[in-house]
């Protein structure tokens, strides 16, 4: 994906952090990182994906801001969740406004709520065989979501440019740093505290999206149940930390039944995948997210559905200035920070 104009700063806001980066362009359609920064928030600030509290998180941006030199008050955020739909379609079309009124036309069939109430965008994807034809990726938001996120993102004196999708940024994210293959198949998994996104991408193109509201939360909890711990307690063991004690053995086992709870989800997103389409076999997967680094995540994964699977790494091709953050560091944050990355690809002609 080639993108021009100036860049915006890439602002992911998690349920359980900030994440934000800062890129700049270099000779050959490169990147560089000039400003990162991850902050957690409070329990409880943002739940089941809506913004409860709105002012620790738009602290959370500015100490990111002001820690790590940030400058760029123009940010790309992102949105996911039941409140998004993701569909491709195909419209009877000729012009820009025909598929605009197509698509609104179109859209009462497959949202879920109002027309009125949400923002329709689209993408063009190939003319289908009939010349009148197009095969159109529709994309719906509440515009009350929308209002969620560009409102705190105000609220911290920042400019919302660009908002996108989760699940949309992982891709552009994906397309920088891999080598898109048109013949395969690739899954992106988002892994984060409340939801996973899921995005199967053939080349550069997104053959389905889709959210699952199941994300690490869940280790977290029967964690804390499981060790009779805290929830700071419960995430440090998530994030692969010793723990002493008769329970020690148990941990595997429960670090399983939860990953199995996700893979199920996963399951029924790729089989509903396989039979609404004419392929049937993802060729890779590549996991990123707030919780990709669970331990024993990935084994399973690759183990559950027979398929190569990985950490997804932003910092494969993207440069950064090693003086200023160690290779373990990026080596250890990456997989978090993937949506972050995608999003700070977007330039202010995107807007």
């Amino acid at each position: 994906m080639v993108f021009g104009g100036k860049h915006v700063v890439g602002l992911d806001i998690g349920s359980s952090a900030v994440k934000a980066i800062q890129l700049s362009s270099q000779r050959g359609n490169n990147y560089r990182v000039v400003g990162l920064g991850v902050e957690p928030l409070p329990q409880e600030t943002i739940v089941d994906g809506a913004i409860i509290s709105k002012l620790p998180v738009a602290d959370a941006i500015n100490k990111i801001y002001t820690e790590n030199q940030i400058t760029n008050k123009k940010v790309a955020t992102a949105i996911s969740g039941n409140s998004v739909i993701v569909k491709k379609i195909s419209v009877r079309a000729s012009g820009d406004e025909d598929i605009t009124e197509a698509l609104r036309y179109e859209a009462e069939q497959y949202i879920p709520f109002d027309v009125a109430d949400v923002n329709i965008d689209y993408q063009i994807l190939s003319s289908a065989p009939d010349a009148d034809t197009l095969n159109v990726l529709l994309v719906a938001a509440k515009k009350e979501k929308i209002a969620d996120h560009t409102s705190v993102v105000v609220l911290s004196g920042k400019i919302p440019s660009i908002v996108d999708l989760d699940v949309f940024a992982l891709q552009n994210a994906y397309e920088v740093n891999y080598e898109p293959d048109a013949e395969k198949c690739v899954a992106l998994l988002n892994v984060g505290a409340s939801s996973t996104n899921i995005n199967i991408v053939k080349g550069q193109d997104s053959l389905f999206a889709r959210d699952v509201p199941m994300g690490g939360n869940q280790f977290t909890e029967l964690l804390q149940k499981e060790f009779s711990v805290s929830y700071e307690e419960a995430e440090k063991i998530k994030r692969g930390e010793k723990i002493n004690g008769p329970n020690e053995q148990a941990l595997p086992g429960v670090i399983r039944s939860v990953s199995e709870l996700i893979a199920l989800e996963i399951e029924k997103t790729l089989d509903f995948f396989k039979t609404t389409s004419t392929h049937n076999k993802i060729d890779q997967i590549l996991v990123s997210g707030g919780s990709a680094r669970i331990p024993g995540l990935i084994a399973f994964l690759s183990e559950k559905f027979e398929t190569p699977t990985e950490l997804f790494d932003p910092f494969k091709r993207v440069t950064y200035d090693t003086n200023k953050f160690t290779a373990d560091y990026m080596q250890e944050i990456g997989p978090s920070v993937a949506v972050a990355l995608g999003l700070a690809l977007r330039t202010t002609e995107d807007a």
